[in-house]
């Protein structure tokens, strides 16, 4: 039933939001022997080999759909590389908060409401603080990397939409996750080389796959049988707070008092801008 939000409901999204950002501070920890790159290929590959198990995706599906999974796998690819990339430069929560620029901009862009430009300044404001460090700021290139993974998850929105439209269940998602795993091999190689190999790397990077893709996608889906769009929405404009106690937890990442204050800002114009959406299927 979607007419009332029940905890349990509340509990799947929040259990998806919590496990993509361990996944991320996982994947930062091996950071140091197979690069950013090298993390994204085995977050990708991972990610693949489940989907594949789990969908099972027809050829005839694959081939009718081909064109549109292999550029949903691009950006899936360019997204990724730049977040992490992002990660070798600013703490978790600072990137997160920063890449959601991409999908508040594209919600308020998409938007017939005036209120909502002013709730997409104030996330501007509250980036801004985020990015500010006591006498300088963060790194530069950091957060061009930062907003670069934003517009990327733009996009990735608009062509899961598209996909999702086209190829309904995962058989879509599956073939544009193994085509973004191609995208990721060949820098993830470049940078990885024979330490994506090593064992103690692989099991890494079946954990960052695990909680970065199979987990994440079987609570979000379980929730949105239990909640309308909308409340999911709002509910996901907590994950820049999540990924900011990830950092903290995980990685040992502080972030200053004005940083935190950012990063409830960038959260509450979020859910504010969610909550004015029209109702979504």
């Amino acid at each position: 039933m979607k007419g009332r939000v029940t905890p349990e409901a509340v509990l799947l999204v929040l259990g998806g939001i919590v496990s993509v950002q361990l996944g991320a501070a996982v994947a930062k920890q091996i950071f140091a022997d197979v690069g950013p790159a090298g993390a994204v290929l085995l977050r990708l590959g991972v990610g693949a080999l489940i989907l594949a198990a789990v969908a099972r995706p027809r050829v005839a599906v694959v081939r009718r759909h081909l064109g549109l999974a292999l550029a949903f796998g691009a950006v899936l690819a360019g997204m990724n590389l730049s977040f992490y990339a992002s990660l070798t430069r600013i703490p978790l929560g600072a990137a997160v908060t920063i890449e959601f620029l991409g999908p508040l901009v594209l919600a308020v862009v998409t938007s017939r409401r005036r209120a909502d430009v002013g709730w997409a300044l104030l996330a501007g404001l509250g980036v801004a603080a985020v990015s500010w460090e006591g006498s300088g700021t963060l790194d530069a290139v950091g957060v061009g990397f930062a907003l670069l993974a934003g517009v990327g998850w733009a996009g990735y929105i608009l062509l899961s939409q598209r996909l999702g439209a086209a190829a309904p269940g995962l058989s879509g998602l599956a073939v544009a996750v193994a085509a973004g795993a191609v995208v990721a091999a060949v820098p993830g190689i470049a940078q990885g080389g024979a330490h994506l190999l090593e064992p103690r790397i692989l099991l890494f990077g079946i954990a960052v796959g695990v909680l970065s893709s199979a987990v994440p996608y079987a609570l979000e889906f379980l929730a949105l049988r239990r909640l309308p769009a909308s409340t999911f929405g709002i509910l996901m404009s907590l994950e820049p707070a999540v990924a900011a106690a990830a950092g903290l937890l995980v990685l040992g990442e502080g972030l200053r008092l004005v940083q935190v204050a950012g990063i409830v800002v960038v959260c509450v114009a979020s859910a504010a801008v969610t909550a004015g959406s029209p109702m979504q299927p």
